[in-house]
């Protein structure tokens, strides 16, 4: 069977970079591109691939159940990769509510449209719900996240993915659907919309405002370079275990501070600035509510029987991105401006 696969939230920034190494890596196969282009999807993330043969982009939201139907429908939808969420945990704080209606309504919405389309032969299809670590809540001491740590969400966004992959589960287990999850951590390189830490702090070190850290950056991530990210998943949807949890991650922890002052640094030298200038810009802010300490995966199954490890150490991949935040300001421009929201009107406006 000829593989139609409807990657959900292919324009936001780890979607992005599925996107266009399926296009790519599998010209055999087709690329249904879905994403409703809210904040933190552009378009302009895709413009390599955009002409390509085996891509389609189609703009629609996962709450349209209706919308879903047409596109399983017209285009026979043979899997899905499916990663269009509400992400950011301080949004979710302000309207808990968005992320209940984008994560979870979405999410069943899928699951509910994949079921019937594919009823009588759901062995034959791939669900595959790419998620997050924040699900598991806080570590507090020296341990790590495993596929059995108990559930643990201590954010409405955490909460809102914690409920997805238990649908995503119940499905698997109720109806007999293929499916797979990935619970990866924080992901950081090209593209990253510029309200997330690594983004915001590269533009506001160039622009000489204020390096916003939560309470004293004392909080721990794991970080993992998107493009590995891109790669794992990948490795999963092809080579995974139907009904198999996979943790991703950079065995790579930071505290935020280090990862700020690591950032002043960095730009200091490629700015041409005086050794610990852009350091005067750290501003320390009141803490966000229910901030987790720390969060650490262990991502030794995905390396042992899938044979995936990531290809990258944090400082190279810092380098690469800086480089490319530094050479791709127009890209930057359009996103802090708003006007990148612009270039679907101009890609499919007259069509």
């Amino acid at each position: 069977m000829k593989k139609s696969i409807l990657i959900t939230g292919g324009a936001g920034f780890i979607g992005s970079h599925v996107v266009k190494l399926f296009v790519s890596k599998y010209p055999d196969y087709q690329i249904i591109n879905l994403d409703a282009l809210t904040y933190a999807g552009n378009l302009e993330n895709l413009k390599e691939v955009e002409g390509a043969p085996n891509y389609k982009f189609v703009k629609a939201d996962i709450k349209d159940a209706e919308a879903l139907k047409t596109i399983f429908e017209s285009h026979k939808i043979t899997d899905v990769i499916h990663l269009a969420a509400e992400s950011h945990v301080d949004r979710s704080i302000s309207d808990p509510l968005a992320f209940v209606m984008t994560n979870v309504i979405g999410t069943v919405n899928l699951l509910n449209v994949a079921k019937e389309f594919w009823k009588g032969e759901l062995d034959q299809h791939l669900f595959y719900h790419v998620s997050t670590d924040e699900v598991y809540g806080s570590l507090h001491d020296g341990s790590f996240f495993l596929e059995t740590t108990p559930y643990d969400p201590q954010s409405p966004y955490s909460a809102s993915k914690a409920s997805s992959d238990h649908f995503v589960r119940a499905y698997a287990n109720t109806y007999k659907m293929r499916t797979v999850v990935s619970n990866c951590s924080n992901n950081y390189g090209p593209n990253h919309f510029p309200e997330k830490l690594i983004p915001l702090c590269i533009h506001n070190i160039k622009n000489n405002k204020p390096l916003p850290v939560y309470g004293k950056g004392e909080n721990v991530r794991d970080w993992l370079f998107v493009k590995d990210h891109a790669r794992a998943i990948d490795t999963v949807f092809h080579q995974g275990k139907p009904g198999e949890t996979y943790n991703i991650g950079g065995f790579n922890e930071w505290k935020n501070i280090d990862i700020v002052r690591l950032l002043c640094q960095k730009m200091d030298e490629k700015l041409g600035r005086e050794e610990g200038s852009s350091e005067k810009l750290i501003t320390y802010v009141t803490d966000r509510a229910g901030h987790d300490l720390r969060y650490a995966i262990d991502a030794t199954k995905i390396q042992q029987e899938l044979g995936w490890e990531p290809s990258l150490q944090f400082e190279e991949g810092i380098e690469l991105t800086i480089d490319w935040y530094l050479a791709n300001q127009d890209w930057l421009d359009h996103v802090t401006s708003g006007a990148y929201q612009d270039y679907y009107s101009e890609l499919y406006g007259n069509r």
